[in-house]
């Protein structure tokens, strides 16, 4: 529960943050929100127009706090040391990211205006990634055939796939499998030694 200090719309939107993690859209009902958030039914509907317009709201956050904490962790180093440091995040895979997620929700997937923030920030991430590979590429961390795009892919897939493994077997193991086996795959993508 919220003290008084944190306004109703911000209490709001956080515990529609907290709730989508744990239960997914589906599973995320108005009167949890409000109860979470400590907040009367007047008040949500005050500041949002109901259930999917705070949703989209949460999601967006949960978006931007995503991106910050990627941003912060590919800050320094060679570009092939930023990809390792982005796969190697402490995270909780049993858990599971707070934005993939939702991509596995049926309402979020069939609704555009649910699904788009979804979208964006792998579309963002992807980018991100593939530009990182660029990098390594030139810096000739990584052999010049590798496609960056679809080793950006690749790589977001592994922690996402990573996220599925792990909830499945409820046990992080294939989590850190799969990233070892990423890091193991970036490690053989290197160029061969100059020969002179």
């Amino acid at each position: 529960m919220y003290t008084g200090s944190v306004n109703t719309a911000e209490r709001l939107v956080t515990s529609t943050q907290e709730l989508l993690w744990e239960r997914g859209y589906v599973g995320t009902s108005p009167r949890a929100i409000q109860e979470r958030a400590g907040a009367g039914q007047g008040s949500m509907y005050h500041h949002f127009k109901g259930k999917p317009d705070l949703a989209v709201a949460a999601m967006r956050r949960s978006s931007a706090d995503l991106r910050a904490l990627v941003e912060g962790e590919i800050a320094e180093g060679s570009p092939l040391e930023r990809l390792g440091a982005y796969l190697t995040r402490e995270r909780d895979p049993l858990r599971g990211c707070r934005v993939g997620r939702l991509a596995m929700d049926p309402e979020v997937v069939s609704d555009p205006r649910l699904r788009e923030p979804v979208e964006e920030t792998f579309v963002w991430l992807r980018g991100v990634l593939a530009d990182l590979v660029t990098e390594a590429v030139r810096a000739g961390e990584l052999r010049a055939d590798l496609d960056p795009r679809r080793t950006a892919a690749a790589v977001a897939a592994v922690v996402q796939g990573g996220y599925t493994l792990a909830r499945a077997a409820g046990d992080r193991a294939p989590y850190d499998d799969a990233v070892r086996g990423a890091l193991a795959l970036l490690e053989a993508a290197a160029p061969p030694p100059d020969p002179r």
